[in-house]
């Protein structure tokens, strides 16, 4: 009971993780730039910047493990904002021995038409798949120098509420409104999609197991889907027939990319929607017996909460 998880973040990934520690019975600390998060007894929230060292072993000086479940506020900044804050874990991770479990996605291997395992070189192109290709790889080689312990789990796009989901606040409430959807890159191609709460699990899980340390892992994920099928999967829930879906055309984003920045960005990644985007999750379910959620129940969950 004594001993501290550190968790950094309270997104949908961060507080699912919480929570998920708190019920076996884990003490947490939350760290959050809002100094919010969830609430319960065994949790601890503070308010801190997680690009400081000092500011991380002051809101735990100790923790069996760390979890990296930040995101930078500006998706376009990637490049100056995230090795501060990767570097910061590093060190807090050599200062105090805790494992470190990053958080991670999919952008680093870069385009390819395999199917995704996690030996893959990480060949990414634009500036944000190298960034999260090189947090990896820091991380790795201080793994490897025995100077830290440390993991990474990558998801896939997620199905949750929310911004950070493009089926989240982007596509229920249009659906209810009776609107058509217009989503971003092809909707036909077969594209893995995961859940947050799938990503906690494997976090949990990989940060207190030696055989994960000095790896990263494939969240266990639903069999690949179009977008054109996830809308249809949330319209049915909904009970509504007949819905429009249709793609924002290329040319209209670049265009609006000339202006927007995070736009922009997510143009240099429409690689991930321009054909199949699978990702093998044979590794993690094989050696941790992990399984996703269910595919209807997590279309139950993304409806009811808006609800």
């Amino acid at each position: 009971m004594n001993e501290i998880h550190f968790v950094v973040g309270a997104g949908e990934v961060g507080s699912a993780l919480a929570s998920q520690l708190v019920e076996s019975g884990k003490r947490v600390v939350v760290m959050t730039r809002s100094g919010k998060g969830p609430a319960h007894e065994l949790i601890t929230v503070v308010t801190g910047d997680a690009s400081s060292v000092s500011e991380l072993l002051s809101a735990a000086p100790r923790a069996v493990a760390i979890y990296n479940c930040v995101n930078p506020p500006r998706y376009d900044k990637w490049e100056t904002e995230w090795p501060p804050l990767a570097n910061a874990f590093l060190e807090y991770a050599k200062k105090t021995g805790a494992v470190l479990a990053t958080c991670s996605n999919l952008y680093g291997y870069g385009p390819t038409a395999k199917v995704m395992t996690e030996d893959l070189p990480l060949k990414g192109t634009w500036v944000n798949s190298r960034v999260r290709a090189q947090m990896w790889l820091d991380a790795k080689k201080l793994h490897d120098e025995g100077a830290i312990r440390a993991t990474e789990v990558r998801g896939s796009d997620y199905v949750s509420p929310g911004a950070q989901s493009r089926f989240g606040d982007r596509v229920v409430p249009v659906l209810k409104a009776g609107k058509p959807i217009q989503l971003l890159g092809e909707i036909d191609h077969l594209h893995t999609f995961t859940s947050p709460a799938d990503v906690a699990t494997l976090l949990r899980v990989v940060a207190s197991d030696s055989r994960a340390w000095g790896k990263a892992w494939h969240v266990p994920s639903n069999p690949p889907k179009t977008q054109r099928k996830v809308i249809q999967d949330i319209a049915n829930e909904l009970g509504l027939r007949d819905v429009k879906v249709g793609s924002v055309p290329r040319g209209i984003l670049k265009i609006l990319g000339l202006f927007n920045p995070v736009i922009r960005e997510l143009n240099n990644g429409n690689y991930m929607f321009k054909a199949p985007f699978v990702m093998d999750d044979s590794a993690s379910r094989m050696t941790f017996g992990l399984e996703p959620t269910p595919w209807n129940e997590l279309i139950k969950r993304l409806v009811a909460s808006y609800k």
